[in-house]
């Protein structure tokens, strides 16, 4: 994996993890809007993962939520697939405040990852310059 490999899998997962935000903030605004019998059933993020070259069709697949990750998976950039209805579900703030809570600290450690990731890049070139 180069830098350039570290950044595009952080900035893949921030845009990723905005998404769920985003999807969070959408199901409290749309719970308070339709309060009374019945809710608002809870829309819930989906992702999939790059599939690792040579292992099997190129693309996006979904993960499998059973599976054991795997070195390729971990480096594998996430994309965010839409939203999908939790069955059974209505919106209820406190769970989507710990979605907005997890969210929140998996971007900021993608970021952290990305800013790594960038003052790796910027110090190779620097290296390659001779300074």
């Amino acid at each position: 994996m180069t830098e350039f490999d570290v950044l595009g899998s952080a900035a893949a997962g921030m845009d990723a993890q905005r998404a769920a935000l985003d999807l969070a903030a959408r199901n409290v605004a749309a719970a308070q809007a339709n309060e009374g019998p019945g809710g608002f059933a809870r829309l819930v993020p989906r992702f999939a993962y790059a599939s690792p070259p040579g292992d099997g069709p190129a693309g996006f697949e979904p993960p499998d939520p059973d599976a054991e990750p795997t070195e390729d998976a971990a480096s594998a950039p996430i994309r965010y697939l839409g939203a999908a209805t939790q069955p059974g579900a209505d919106v209820d703030s406190v769970t989507e405040m710990v979605s907005v809570l997890a969210a929140q600290r998996a971007y900021e450690g993608n970021a952290a990852v990305f800013d790594l990731g960038k003052r790796l890049a910027e110090r190779t070139i620097d290296l390659g310059r001779g300074q």
